[in-house]
């Protein structure tokens, strides 16, 4: 039985009568529906009317793409939806999250550099405000996975750090901003991702903490976030051998599941020693480390069978949905459970007043708020968080502050800064403009007009042509990638910081903060976290002294290196 007047839900009894009204009069069927969230991949209305017919989701979520284009369709999926739709999206740096025009505000791991818990609720509150602008209310976010190995190629700048005190903090903070906006946040990656340094979309990786140190840490901000009211909390992929066997202590290591999959995760420990009463959706179930773990039509019914309440994302949605109406038919889904997932997932929709705004037909707001995404207010606090934020590491040779008059002739080297897969630009000529504005003459690398000069030409000529090298390194971690580290060009590394003592060179990162590794020999080190539009002006201003670095690292940026501290 789920107490629905209890936290997260704290429903009153004409919700409660809804909700249990609602789940009385839908055929099994439908409540096998409620149990997706479908991924958004069509913006043709018959297309997407025949699909929430066919399979009445009770949730979905779109990729970034043009606000407005997202507020229309989202307005048709709540007109065609006899249950108001969950609309999710992930939230975790902004509202560019599901809107291209919105604010990229920035990073959690730039957030966190900041070590001002109201820069986080910032984060909530522009996540909460644009994301309901364009109509939702599901914000995959925060993410509270503790940044413990620097090699982990998916955690990361989407974490709060490595600290679990500052995750705590911050992430308790945002989920206050968007929480109090109407958007419900959905804590993950549970039980915890940034131990093991791979990635849980590419196989199901392992939190190898004992139960003690889970405890210490991992259980530690997830008790903080359950008992302040997180709605929902997403179960990864990812495995937890210690807390498995304290629950079974006869399984054997090959039957381990992992949280997406294992009762004993979800019912044992979040359930049961958490007291976590609100909804659990699985991670991406198209990703391996889900689908690696058996035969599909078993491991879509046997999620919410351990304990999940929604599936995320489906891999053919005729075929998961018939394995789940089969996994019901056949009891691997008993009509208890699925009444307990459904009534959940209804509770959540009834706490964020979905029932009442249907009625009232305000389930999107007006479309004029868009104009809220990037609003002045907005962009003055992305401004202030990167004052705040961007944090210089190391400057071993006081080359910092740069005087533009004394270093006038710049050779800047760009690595990476490729358009992203979500669409995010390219910003190395932002800076580029920055350094121009602020008085150098800059040249930029390039690999045809500067690689004889860098590979073998007389180092005396690069002296006399360059007065400073800056590196700008915009790579970024992604899914699907698995190491992040600085690849250099041959031969022998040409663009590679051989050069340290010849000229003075200061290496940014504005992408990754733990790039040092590769460069340890550079003095001059910068981490700026976030690949943004607002970042580049404030860092050149720092780099000449006309602002003071402000930036606490949340993680080791030396990587445990003690030659990197040179």
């Amino acid at each position: 039985m789920v107490d629905l007047k209890a936290n997260p839900f704290f429903l009153n009894d004409e919700d409660i009568n809804w909700v249990e009204e609602t789940l009385n009069q839908m055929s099994v069927d439908e409540k096998a529906g409620q149990l997706f969230c479908l991924h958004g991949d069509s913006d043709d209305l018959d297309e997407l009317k025949r699909i929430l017919n066919t399979c009445h989701p009770g949730a979905m979520m779109y990729r970034p793409s043009a606000a407005e284009k997202i507020y229309n369709i989202h307005s048709f999926q709540q007109e065609e939806s006899r249950i108001p739709m969950l609309l999710a999206a992930n939230l975790e740096a902004g509202g560019d999250g599901i809107g291209n025009e919105g604010t990229f505000f920035g990073r959690q791991i730039q957030v966190a550099a900041s070590d001002n818990t109201e820069q986080a609720y910032r984060l909530g509150v522009i996540a909460g405000k644009e994301g309901s602008a364009v109509g939702c209310n599901w914000a995959f976010a925060p993410v509270v996975d503790i940044d413990m190995n620097f090699s982990n190629p998916i955690t990361n700048v989407r974490t709060f750090g490595s600290d679990k005190e500052r995750v705590k903090r911050m992430a308790l903070a945002y989920m206050k901003g968007c929480q109090e906006n109407g958007v419900a946040v959905s804590v993950k990656h549970f039980p915890g991702d940034g131990v093991d340094d791979r990635d849980q979309h590419l196989l199901a990786s392992v939190n190898t903490l004992s139960v003690e140190e889970w405890d210490r840490t991992f259980g530690d901000v997830y008790q903080a976030m359950i008992d302040n009211g997180a709605k929902t909390i997403m179960a990864g992929h990812i495995m937890q051998p210690a807390y498995t066997k304290y629950f079974s202590p006869d399984i054997k290591d090959e039957d381990i599941m992992p949280g997406s999959l294992s009762p004993e995760l979800l019912g044992g420990l979040l359930r049961g020693k958490l007291k976590f009463n609100g909804m659990i959706v699985t991670d991406a179930t198209s990703m391996v480390g889900f689908g690696a773990m058996g035969h599909r039509e078993d491991l879509i019914p046997g999620a919410i069978a351990a304990g999940c309440d929604m599936i995320l994302f489906t891999k053919n949605m005729e075929e998961d949905l018939d394995s789940m109406k089969k996994g019901i038919a056949k009891g691997t889904i008993t009509a208890e459970r699925l009444d307990e997932a459904v009534t959940r997932i209804l509770a959540a929709k009834a706490s964020l007043g979905l029932h009442r705004r249907q009625k009232e037909g305000t389930l999107m707001k007006p479309k004029e708020e868009l104009q809220i995404l990037k609003c002045a207010e907005h962009v003055d606090w992305a401004l202030q968080l990167a004052d705040e934020s961007i944090t210089l590491v190391k400057n071993t040779e006081q080359i910092i502050p740069v005087n533009p008059k004394e270093m006038k002739r710049a050779m800047v080297i760009v690595l990476g800064d490729a358009v992203s897969a979500s669409g995010k630009p390219a910003v190395g000529s932002l800076f580029i403009d920055e350094l121009k504005k602020a008085g150098f003459d800059v040249e930029r690398f390039d690999e045809h007009t500067h690689g004889g000069l860098f590979y073998n030409g007389p180092v005396s000529e690069l002296r006399k042509k360059y007065d400073i090298v800056f590196y700008f390194a915009n790579i970024k971690t992604a899914s699907n990638q698995t190491t992040v580290r600085i690849n250099w060009k041959p031969p022998m590394g040409l663009d590679a910081p051989w050069f340290v003592k010849e000229i003075p060179t200061v290496f940014i990162s504005i992408a990754n903060p733990y790039h040092l590794q590769d460069v340890p020999m550079v003095s001059t080190y910068i981490n700026a976290y976030t690949a943004n539009e607002f970042n580049p002006k404030v860092l050149v201003e720092k780099l000449t002294g006309k602002s003071e670095f402000k930036g606490k690292s949340p993680n080791d940026a030396f990587c445990g290196y003690w030659d990197a501290a040179f």
